[in-house]
């Protein structure tokens, strides 16, 4: 049948009725329907969703991978920041101390001389026991801040670690440079938070303790080895730019720092290491990737459980109901409508109405559209590239566009029904696709 096509309308089919003799029937008029906004707001609920677990995971990663760590290196002789060590560094220049920086054990050889003390602050233990045992060949002054179990017991084997420590401490003991300070202060300020918690050392034999706490857990240790001074302090804070003006804090730094004409700054780094084989992954990874990577599978997983519609392949069941062709097509309507797939659905209308449009003129349905075209246009008059436009060109790219193709190839199968039959009533209804 021909007549006017609705891809979609509000209300069920209905049957075709027959106009009332006193009023003339009323056409069918196709509407088309915009998404509403609740629709969109609901198609863009899992991409909210997707983004605010995307929001999680970075706030987690940055947490993870510590978002209140210092910036620059602590305790270094170049680092102005609250962890930094330039304040003393800086006052020992003004001293006359000639201050050098090191990040080798190798620069510390070169920049190390006859009267020369050396700092040495290894927080990542990437010195090792025979490393510390060269160094008591080239300084005259050790001064160990924070030592770890490598370093003591390379250059002070009589000296053990007691724990940690957060209380002030007076000197107690006869090292010039305590008794010059008096007491201090080695807990870390809130603005060094990258500083580790006070140290401290139970010291045996001929070791000199001072600032001993409750517990005899001494913050500073003065002891020698192979004739060389080894000084151990247990907190970097002591020395740091936000730490130095407690207390005598900044009082012991020089005292310890400034005793010879040289002071070698050094902070081993990774050449310090030693190389043991090729690092795997684990050693490469920073610590947090682990727990990220974690976290990612398993919202991974949980999008997939959510979002999943099927764990299995499609099931073929039979209705249990008899599904009405009307019913098929508007269902079909709309899922292009939701799809906006309005070339296919001008596909499905075109192909029906190329096949109909050959039974009218007398042609196989195996005919080419050229050749329907050709014979709609001899029938009818009509100009043959309009009619190749409507069947083959029309790309439609709203839906008023394609109710107008509908419109036009409904138009077009009455105009060459009414050719072909002129005698022949003409009935109405929508076109089927």
């Amino acid at each position: 049948m021909t007549g006017t096509f609705a891809p979609h309308t509000d209300r069920p089919a209905q049957p075709d009725r027959p106009a009332q003799p006193d009023r003339p029937a009323e056409p069918d008029v196709a509407l088309a329907v915009s998404p509403t906004v609740r629709r969109t707001a609901r198609r863009a609920v899992p991409w909210i969703v997707l983004a605010a677990i995307a929001v999680v995971v970075a706030l987690s990663g940055l947490l993870l991978n510590g978002g209140g760590a210092v910036v620059g290196d602590p305790l270094s002789a170049t680092n102005p920041g609250p962890a930094g060590g330039r304040a003393i560094a800086q006052v020992l220049g003004q001293h006359g101390v000639t201050v050098r920086t090191a990040g080798t054990l190798d620069e510390v050889r070169s920049a190390a001389g006859d009267d020369t003390t050396v700092l040495v602050f290894d927080p990542q233990g990437n010195l090792d026991r025979q490393g510390y045992e060269q160094l008591s060949s080239i300084a005259s002054t050790i001064v160990l801040v924070e030592p770890d179990f490598a370093a003591l017991q390379a250059l002070a084997p009589g000296v053990h670690a007691a724990g940690t420590t957060d209380s002030t401490a007076t000197a107690g003991c006869d090292l010039p440079a305590a008794r010059r300070a008096g007491s201090i202060d080695p807990r870390p300020t809130a603005d060094t938070d990258g500083a580790s918690s006070p140290g401290s050392f139970r010291a045996t034999g001929d070791a000199t303790a001072c600032f001993e706490s409750s517990g005899g857990r001494a913050a500073l240790v003065s002891t020698t080895h192979e004739g060389r001074t080894v000084h151990l302090l247990g907190s970097a804070s002591v020395l740091m730019n936000d730490g130095v003006e407690r207390l005598g804090n900044a009082a012991l730094g020089l005292g310890l720092l400034g005793e010879h004409r040289t002071l070698v700054w050094y902070l081993p780094g990774l050449l310090d290491r030693p190389v043991t084989g090729a690092p795997d992954l684990a050693s490469l990874t920073p610590g947090w990737v682990t727990p990220v990577v974690i976290l990612l599978t398993l919202v991974f997983l949980a999008a997939a459980i959510w979002r999943g519609r099927r764990f299995g392949p499609l099931v073929v069941e039979h209705l249990p109901v008899v599904v009405r062709a009307g019913e098929t097509r508007e269902g079909r309507a709309r899922l292009y409508q939701r799809s906006s797939a309005r070339l296919r659905a001008a596909d499905a209308l075109r192909i029906g109405a190329i096949g109909r449009l050959a039974a009218l003129v007398g042609l196989p349905r195996v005919a080419t559209t050229e050749e329907v075209a050709d014979a709609v246009a001899a029938i009818t008059g009509r100009d043959r590239p309009g009619i190749l436009y409507l069947l083959l060109e029309q790309h439609p790219r709203s839906d008023r566009e394609l109710i107008a193709l509908s419109d036009g190839l409904a138009e077009l199968e009455r105009a060459t029904a009414d050719a072909a039959s002129p005698h022949t009533p003409r009935t109405t209804g929508r076109m089927e696709q």
